[in-house]
């Protein structure tokens, strides 16, 4: 049996006879409860699932840059000296930036 690839699929031929006043009145939240649902949302921030406080500090030890060592212009990733492609204005610029 053959199909026809340009007749109407039924899910939209039924989606088109869906009334503008059915859509409407279709249970939609309206924007204030929105709102106050956000809201009730942001007072458990810095909650755990199971209620408790997080008290807890990120410590990062911050490494500084080597002698042997530049910072890309463009990409701003530390790299080693020999990836240096091209220095211009005292930046210099990786072989990933400049290929």
């Amino acid at each position: 049996m053959a199909t026809d690839y340009d007749e109407l699929r039924t899910d939209v031929k039924e989606s088109q006879n869906d009334s503008l006043e059915a859509l409407q009145s279709a249970k939609a939240p309206d924007a204030k409860s929105v709102v106050q649902e956000l809201d009730e949302a942001d007072v458990f921030d810095g909650l755990t699932p199971g209620g408790e406080f997080i008290a807890e500090e990120l410590v990062v030890e911050v490494v500084p840059q080597a002698d042997d060592e530049f910072t890309c212009y463009s990409c701003f990733l530390v790299r080693h000296r020999s990836q240096v492609a091209r220095e211009k204005n005292g930046h210099s610029y990786c072989i990933e930036c400049e290929g």
